[in-house]
C-alpha cells in the first residue's frame, strides 16, 4: 500500500461539512442570496436547510422579491420576506423529524441573523461555523452573551 498523494488527501471535517452546506444552498429559490445550513452532531448530519418559502407557497424566483420591491436593505426588517432562512428550515426539519439538536453544531454559508441566532440559542446549538458575514451586530452580541462559540471558516 502506498502513501496518499496531496491530490488524494481527504478533506477535513470542516471542509467536508462546508462543501455539503454550499451544495445545500443550491436548492435555494431566493433571488438575493443562496444560503445553506446543516446541523451536525458527532460528525453526522442530522438536518439540512436552505433559504426559501414555506412548502406549497410560490417561490420568489416565480413571483419576485418583496424585499427588492420595498427596497429593504440586507440585515434589516427580516419579517418583510416570503421566505425562511436556511437555519430556520434546518431547525424545522429536525423538529419535523423529532430529532433534538441540543449540543449540535451549525454549519452555514452565512453568519446567522438575530432572529436565527435567537432560535439557535434556544435550540441549544453549541457552535456555529460560517463563511460569509451578515450585517446584524445584534446577532453577534446575543450569541456571545449566550456563550455560543462562533467560528468564521475560510471558503
Amino acid at each position: 500500500m502506498t502513501a496518499k498523494t496531496a491530490e488524494q488527501k481527504r478533506p477535513s471535517w470542516h471542509e467536508y461539512f462546508l462543501s455539503i452546506t454550499e451544495h445545500v444552498a443550491q436548492r435555494s429559490t431566493c433571488t438575493r442570496r443562496k444560503v445553506g445550513a446543516i446541523i451536525v452532531r458527532d460528525k453526522r448530519i442530522i438536518a439540512t436547510g436552505y433559504n426559501g418559502v414555506p412548502a406549497g407557497i410560490r417561490h420568489c424566483d416565480m413571483v419576485g422579491c418583496l424585499r427588492d420591491e420595498l427596497q429593504v436593505p440586507s440585515g434589516e426588517r427580516h419579517e418583510l420576506c416570503r421566505g425562511l432562512h436556511a437555519e430556520q428550515n434546518a431547525i424545522v426539519q429536525a423538529s419535523t423529524l423529532g430529532v433534538s439538536i441540543e449540543g449540535a453544531s451549525l454549519y452555514c454559508t452565512n453568519m446567522p441573523c438575530s432572529i436565527c441566532s435567537k432560535m439557535l440559542i434556544n435550540a441549544k446549538i453549541r457552535t456555529i461555523y460560517y463563511v460569509h458575514g451578515y450585517p446584524d451586530p445584534l446577532a453577534d452580541e446575543m450569541l456571545a452573551e449566550a456563550g455560543i462559540k462562533v467560528v468564521k471558516l475560510a471558503s
